[in-house]
């Protein structure tokens, strides 16, 4: 949610950040009318009580009292209808500049390039090599499948499509990532948490997860299930306020993620890149404000660092305006390569929300015991996606005799270092 003091204050900023997203503005005069509106009643209201204590004042005051009230007694009267009346618009107001709020995106950094699309994001940095192979590389779901490690076809008979089975040496392996995700957010400082899947209205909206979107949700009534732990780990601290000695506060959790929105219309329609159901490690961060955009390049270099550690080349990117998603400010996502493609794809994003999330949420702190509480600046990203690790590992690492090589990272958590051709884990 925006600060509405924001809108008073800077008006053509968030004028400005909504045409970068290509959305329109109007909303900033709506709101700004509301509330100048809103502020006169208030405004109207402290005037007629004024008024009022001055006549009861005047009654207290007079030689004949009786005499007095009865006089004033319409004119008290008269400004009691006027107050209450008045009173009785102000929640209005309140209600009207929420609702248009609610499906305002965050306000975007000055940092963010502009951008009409995802063809205007742009590389900061590259690391690692694409593999130059002798042989034609197998896309994952072919590996996974003669391998008899991944069952697409199961999947379906069980749930429908955009499910899979993990198999053997492939569930091991898939349990394996997750370990190794949280051995290494552990030791960069991450707090571990094990959190519910299912989630209310009201936790999913304070997040920024149900605006215009919420149809890519699962959910039956008001309980939602989580489309990442970036929910439950953002909102675990939900209208509190902490100590400032306290931040920053950095959170992790594996859960599985559902999602019903699976990309453009035939697009990763085979294989793990889209699906309902899907695994993550998520990295949330609950940061000082004047310290968050630091704060992000730590958190992208975390994710970083693991496909660095599993040897798998990618690309870091910093999104343009109109790629940016609804509650963050600047986003980061790092994109790993996949031979099949020939192209490097998404597995993690990083962003920054400022006080976005935390406003919904009401999480605050104090810098100092006695201080005024202010709002928390709130950061999240995938450290990474499992399914997408796990895919880009298969490709990367397949031989021509079809077995598979794995990281070095990952022997202490898998137990093998790699699947051999008929599946067995060596």
């Amino acid at each position: 949610m925006l600060d509405i003091a924001l809108l008073r204050r800077d008006p053509d900023r968030v004028r400005r950040s909504a045409q970068r997203r290509g959305q329109d503005p109007g909303f900033v005069d709506r709101v700004i009318e509301l509330d100048a509106r809103k502020r006169q009643t208030l405004t109207a209201v402290e005037t007629l009580k004024a008024e009022k204590n001055a006549l009861t004042g005047a009654i207290k005051v007079a030689s004949d009292r009786a005499a007095e009230a009865a006089r004033l007694k319409p004119q008290i009267a008269e400004l009691d209808g006027r107050i209450a009346r008045d009173s009785e618009a102000l929640p209005g107001f309140d209600e009207a500049i929420d609702k248009l709020l609610s499906d305002v995106p965050n306000v975007l950094d000055d940092s963010v390039p502009d951008g009409t699309g995802e063809e205007q994001n742009v590389v900061v940095r590259t690391w690692g090599t694409p593999r130059s192979f002798d042989f034609t590389p197998k896309p994952h779901w072919e590996i996974g499948e003669s391998l008899g490690i991944i069952d697409f076809e199961r999947a379906a008979k069980l749930s429908g499509s955009r499910f899979s089975v993990l198999r053997g040496a492939g569930a091991r392996l898939s349990r394996a990532i997750v370990s190794f995700f949280l051995d290494r957010a552990a030791k960069r400082g991450y707090f571990e948490l094990a959190v519910p899947y299912l989630v209310t209205r009201e936790t999913m909206w304070s997040t920024g997860h149900i605006s215009k979107f919420a149809d890519a949700m699962f959910a039956d009534g008001d309980a939602f299930m989580i489309p990442t732990a970036e929910v439950p780990l953002t909102a675990y601290h939900k209208n509190e306020i902490l100590a400032g000695s306290a931040l920053p506060a950095q959170y992790t959790a594996y859960s599985a993620c559902f999602r019903k929105e699976a990309g453009a219309a035939g697009k990763d329609t085979r294989g793990l890149i889209r699906q309902h159901q899907f695994e993550k490690v998520e990295l949330v961060w609950l940061a000082r404000p004047e310290e968050s955009f630091g704060n992000l390049e730590t958190l992208t270099a975390d994710a970083g660092k693991l496909l660095e550690e599993l040897e798998l080349p990618h690309r870091t990117l910093l999104l343009c305006s109109a790629d940016v998603g609804f509650a963050a400010a600047k986003t980061y996502d790092l994109e790993v390569w996949v031979p099949s493609n020939g192209a490097y794809r998404e597995i993690s994003s990083c962003s920054n929300c400022t006080d976005f999330q935390a406003r919904r949420s009401e999480i605050r702190f104090r810098r100092e015991p006695t201080a005024k509480p202010e709002f928390v600046h709130t950061l999240n990203g995938s450290g990474l996606a499992v399914g997408r690790t796990l895919l880009a590992i298969l490709e990367n690492g397949q031989q021509a005799d079809g077995s598979v090589t794995l990281p070095a990272a990952l022997e202490p958590f898998a137990g093998f270092t790699r699947i051999a051709a008929d599946g067995s884990a060596r």
